[in-house]
């Protein structure tokens, strides 16, 4: 990137926030914060009116608009990329926000680039195998939490959990959602039960943004939520098996899914070495799908356990 087309991208990102620090700048743009400061200065320079807070960033004065950003043509179609994937990994309420707002952005486009986005609609396709619904409530809340997000207001909810039939009324200070697994998930201070709670949204019957509202800075972020509930645990069990080349490479990424640490391969077998912090239960069962393929090394206790999962199938199948 030239340095002109640098400038414009700084100004546009300075647009963007309340506050950019310099080394968001830096990193996003792979250049030193000496650089930062040089450009910052042209843009000045040039009578843009950038004002700066020592130890917490650049800002646009207020009252200052860039006039409206054009799109280029690989821009729009990431957008349009955007767009069909928010058709599937979103909720109603936002699938239709994101509507509107690429209705908009069409809007302003060239000819050719409405042109092309038109053909490229048409080859563009995110498929979704289709799984049971569980819960009767679809996801319809994203909008409501991310604007009691945006303005920390305290949500109320009724919610189902896992375990239970019944539902009950909750007041949350929401701190962030994320999506796993085809879920929804809010992350919230649970004014109930006095601690942080993760919520699916599509076990939320309704919800309410109320006029109560929360100071966010008291809370945990969500990274850090989910750096401290996520985190794998310290390994506690090692694994030493023998599989046969002949069955070997169907391991495919299983073997790292089960902690793998150490290979070493001859012309007839391959011995795995794994640390993981699975029951020897889990472990031993995955080894049981391959038979006589796989021969036990260490430890004593997992050839004991195949032992035994070996005779109940043998009295099972009557053999």
């Amino acid at each position: 990137m030239n340095r002109i087309d640098r400038l414009s991208a700084i100004l546009i990102q300075l647009q963007g926030k309340k506050i950019v620090k310099a080394a968001e700048i830096a990193e996003r743009f792979n250049i030193s914060l000496r650089t930062v400061y040089r450009d910052v200065k042209a843009l000045q320079e040039s009578g843009v009116p950038i004002g700066a807070e020592a130890g917490t960033g650049y800002y646009i004065v207020e009252g200052y608009h860039l006039p409206p950003v054009m799109f280029n043509r690989e821009e729009a179609a990431a957008l349009l990329t955007g767009e069909k994937l928010m058709e599937h990994f979103s909720d109603r309420s936002n699938r239709q926000q994101f509507s509107s707002a690429m209705q908009k952005i069409r809007a302003v486009l060239r000819g050719s680039e409405k042109d092309f986005l038109e053909v490229l609609d048409e080859n563009i396709a995110v498929v979704r195998n289709h799984t049971p619904q569980l819960d009767e409530f679809p996801n319809r809340f994203l909008t409501d939490i991310q604007q009691a997000l945006g303005k920390q207001q305290v949500l109320q909810l009724e919610y189902r959990a896992a375990h239970t039939s019944e539902f009950t009324k909750r007041e949350v200070e929401p701190i962030g959602i994320y999506h796993n697994n085809n879920t929804w998930y809010l992350i919230a201070w649970c004014l109930l039960r006095h601690d942080y709670r993760n919520f699916r949204t599509d076990r939320i019957r309704n919800l309410h943004i109320t006029n109560s509202s929360y100071d966010k800075s008291k809370h945990i972020s969500l990274q850090e939520f989910l750096e401290r509930h996520n985190s794998e645990p310290a390994p506690s069990h090692t694994y030493k098996v023998c599989f046969s080349q002949r069955v070997a490479r169907y391991l495919g990424s299983q073997k790292y899914y089960y902690g793998l640490v150490e290979e070493k391969a001859d012309d007839q077998h391959i011995t795995l070495t794994f640390m993981n912090s699975y029951p020897l239960e889990y472990f031993a069962r995955w080894i049981l799908m391959w038979g006589n393929d796989v021969t036990i090394i260490t430890p004593d206790e997992l050839t004991e356990r195949m032992q035994e999962l070996t005779r109940q199938l043998v009295t099972h199948y009557n053999i």
